[in-house]
């Protein structure tokens, strides 16, 4: 039987019989994140195990990362419980709620807005190459106490007069010293336990509602692949930290911006109180295709179907758009070299913050790159 991402339980490809997975809530623990921990959760130091085909009993070697395989002699897939074991057994996973057969629509959609994509790939898409993976991935909690300094900004004009006495405005900044406190509880920092995948893609394509972890039960594999951790707690401890404090930074920010038109020199003293990991699964759609001999991959969230990919660009349409942007700006200078238009050259001499709102340019970098 394997699990069937419609109807959440395990189901009989052939006759169809479902079988319900028990979901445990209890046993989806939050673990204290202590000396112990850090030092004692660490990847194991090895390429390969022999494992026991659970079906004919076959000899079979086992990538060191994998948890799910088939047997190449008698076809029959099935999960190394006994490999989980051995590692660390996932506090949850959080199912697959795309079926397969819909990967293939979410694909054909994606690729038919990447405009700047050539006409070919839009054939490209082969069902055989899509791998549906639970990837391995720490999550922190932690109650944070924060005091932060900074400069803040006071905009105001100034009029002055230019070389032919001319009266113009401009805008200048008074910076003032302020303080403030930020008490701020992280639920669910997610962090990547595998480098197999691009992790701007994984970015990408969360977030992931950990609100919905199930307890772990090997059913949820069957049918799919499934990888052990690769990323020490120490060293993903370490990026959470730092997801942390540009959050952290971002609101004292915001802090700083309801009382001052600007901000700048944002300097941070964060506490941190009752921190805590668990390790999940997330489920994930992998495929790759080949384009005059460069690899591309494509990732696609298996809870909400949310995709983001690499892909080629055609000169080609590069340059019509460049020809038609030219074009365009020709014919405006055309029009308005036509008309009797003055300009008056108004220097301005504003201060800009230092601070940069990432979360936007995030949002514009992901709809120009991909």
């Amino acid at each position: 039987m394997e699990f069937n991402a419609t109807a959440q339980a395990l189901k009989c490809p052939n006759c169809g019989r479902e079988v319900e997975i028990e979901n445990n809530l209890e046993r989806v623990v939050e673990h204290n994140l202590d000396l112990h921990a850090i030092r004692t959760i660490k990847v194991e130091e090895k390429t390969s195990t022999s494992m026991e085909c659970e079906g004919c009993g076959a000899m079979v070697e086992i990538d060191a990362t994998s948890s799910t395989t088939t047997c190449p002699y008698c076809g029959s897939p099935y999960v190394l419980a006994k490999k989980q074991v051995e590692s660390i057994i996932p506090d949850g996973v959080i199912p697959f709620k795309i079926d397969k057969k819909d990967v293939e629509v979410i694909f054909t959609n994606w690729i038919k807005k990447r405009w700047l994509a050539p006409n070919v790939l839009k054939t490209l898409y082969q069902k055989d190459k899509v791998q549906g993976i639970y990837m391995p991935y720490w999550t922190f909690d932690a109650d944070t106490s924060t005091n932060y300094t900074a400069m803040g900004g006071i905009d105001y004009e100034v009029e002055y007069r230019d070389d032919k006495g001319e009266v113009h405005t401009r805008i200048e900044t008074k910076w003032y010293p302020t303080r403030g406190h930020i008490n701020h509880f992280f639920d669910d920092v997610l962090v990547r336990a595998s480098n197999k995948l691009s992790e701007t893609l994984l970015s990408w394509i969360e977030p992931y509602n950990t609100k919905q972890v199930a307890s772990y039960s090997p059913d949820y594999m069957s049918g799919f692949c499934s990888e052990i951790y690769t990323i020490d707690l120490k060293d993903a401890h370490n990026d959470a930290m730092n997801k942390m404090r540009r959050d952290i930074h971002y609101m004292a920010e915001r802090d700083v911006l309801m009382r001052y038109d600007r901000v700048r020199s944002v300097r941070l003293n964060t506490s941190y109180y009752d921190e805590t990991y668990k390790h999940i699964f997330i489920p994930v759609y992998s495929t790759a295709y080949i384009y005059k001999g460069n690899h591309y991959n494509v990732l696609i969230n298996g809870e909400t179907g949310k995709i983001k990919g690499e892909y080629p660009k055609s000169p080609v349409k590069i340059a019509a758009i460049i020809i038609i942007i030219l074009g365009i700006l020709f014919g405006i200078y055309l029009a308005s070299s036509n008309e009797d238009i003055s300009y008056n050259d108004e220097i301005e001499n504003t201060q800009y913050s230092e601070s940069i709102d990432y979360k936007t340019y995030a949002s514009f970098f992901e709809e120009e790159m991909f």
